[in-house]
């Protein structure tokens, strides 16, 4: 079964399913979507991904989309290695976690919300605060799961759907300046998670649509 990935080498959403993939040992073919030119809102793309953002995984001819809905795909047609605990709390808990970034640290700072705020006026510092503030926020809620939950990991001792939001979400916060000095067990967490392969291949600096 062959997989494409259309891909933005920086935003975070894809980096996630990057990462999934890697874990799960999956080959795929790579398209670059650039996002500040616009790609996502070509006819062509939009015909297959009518909201018209990043990532979108084809398999066959199923054209699928949601960086969240599409790891739990991968978790369940490629059930090993797996990304989610075997036991329900567990599982409850990854996914609070992988909710606390996907759904409400990153919308709100991703690009689109970056180029309204610039719209409106907003200046660069103040949008960069904006972005501090809302990371802050949720990484004040990730910190003590992770401590209570983590054994080296974001969840456990193995690296799992957890890791693949938080390392993205590390990134961009480096990415913008925000001070992770507070946010001891994440940091731990994101560095045991980068050093592996599968982290490291997927890292936004290899994409081959990376700048030089």
């Amino acid at each position: 079964m062959g997989l494409t990935l259309y891909s933005y080498w920086r935003a975070t959403a894809p980096y996630r399913v990057r990462l999934a993939l890697g874990l799960k040992g999956l080959d795929y073919d790579y398209i670059p979507v650039s996002l500040p030119k616009g790609e996502q809102r070509a006819a062509d793309y939009l015909q297959l991904n009518p909201q018209g953002l990043t990532p979108m995984l084809v398999s066959a001819d199923q054209a699928m989309t949601q960086s969240l809905a599409l790891m739990e795909w991968l978790e369940e047609t490629h059930p090993d290695p797996a990304l989610l605990p075997a036991d329900l709390a567990g599982r409850q808990v990854v996914r609070a976690m992988a909710g606390i970034i996907a759904c409400d640290i990153h919308p709100l700072n991703n690009l689109r919300i970056q180029q309204q705020l610039a719209a409106f006026g907003v200046s660069e510092a103040d949008r960069q605060a904006w972005v501090a503030r809302w990371i802050t926020e949720g990484f004040d809620a990730l910190e003590p799961m992770i401590a209570r939950h983590g054994q080296g990991f974001a969840f456990g001792s193995t690296p799992g759907l957890a890791d693949c939001c938080l390392v993205p979400q590390v990134y961009s916060a480096e990415r913008y300046g925000v001070d992770l000095s507070a946010y001891g067990a994440i940091r731990a967490a994101a560095e045991r998670a980068r050093a592996l392969p599968a982290f490291v291949a997927a890292h936004p600096d290899r994409q081959p649509d990376a700048p030089a």
